[in-house]
């Protein structure tokens, strides 16, 4: 089975229940039967047109070409706007970044969150949520950071770092001649530096860029 059509069964599962729709009611809405449309999101059949997927989408309110399966934000401009009328666009919050598979894949989105639509359109986007406590105090557990994608950083920024396949770490990347150093902020921990060459074999991959804080209550 083709995996765009598990994608787009997923979506618009994923769409439907945003709507708070039955089964029947979007088979009504578009005159085939609820166990078509059932079909259709378990990814179970190919049978679904461009002109189905127009008018489900108008139906749900979102963007045709994201319920198609293609690598959009969910919401068209203007549908989807922050309380300040400003137009924003859904990034994927993943549950972990880790190399050796696509970690923007949709099974990987734990929910999404609004990003301006000026910044989205300078770059690809995720969000992750901050574990542990070694970047305090800037950065605590729970806060969601937004990252821009790109696998290099400059010296002294903060990125989200993947050591030997394991789930990415937030650090500030300080580069050297020698190598790079993962420096923690809180100094109860201690930096890490990797060689060039263990750089290569470990391997150590940048998976992207801090770009914003969002932090839903204060910490103490």
């Amino acid at each position: 089975m083709s995996s765009i059509y598990k994608l787009i069964g997923h979506r618009l599962n994923e769409a439907r229940k945003d709507k708070d729709k039955t089964l029947e009611e979007v088979g009504n809405r578009i005159g085939v039967h609820k166990s078509t449309i059932q079909r259709w999101e378990n990814g179970k059949t190919e049978k679904i047109s461009t002109s189905a997927i127009e008018v489900l989408a108008d139906f749900y309110g979102v963007n045709s070409s994201w319920l198609a399966g293609k690598n959009v934000p969910k919401y068209s401009i203007s549908n989807k706007v922050d309380e300040l009328g400003n137009a924003v666009v859904d990034i994927p919050l993943l549950g972990t970044v880790k190399a050796g598979y696509d970690y923007m894949a949709q099974e990987n989105w734990e929910r999404t969150i609004d990003l301006d639509k000026k910044v989205a359109d300078t770059g690809e986007f995720f969000a992750l949520k901050v574990k542990g406590d070694s970047m305090i105090p800037a950065f605590f557990e729970g806060d969601i950071v937004i990252i821009r994608k790109q696998n290099d950083c400059e010296n002294n920024q903060v990125a989200v770092v993947i050591v030997n396949g394991d789930e990415g770490t937030l650090k500030k990347v300080k580069k050297t001649d020698e190598g790079i150093i993962l420096q923690p902020f809180n100094p109860a921990y201690g930096p890490v530096m990797y060689t060039n060459k263990e750089i290569k074999e470990t391997p150590i991959i940048i998976a992207g860029v801090f770009q914003e804080l969002r932090r839903t209550e204060l910490k103490f």
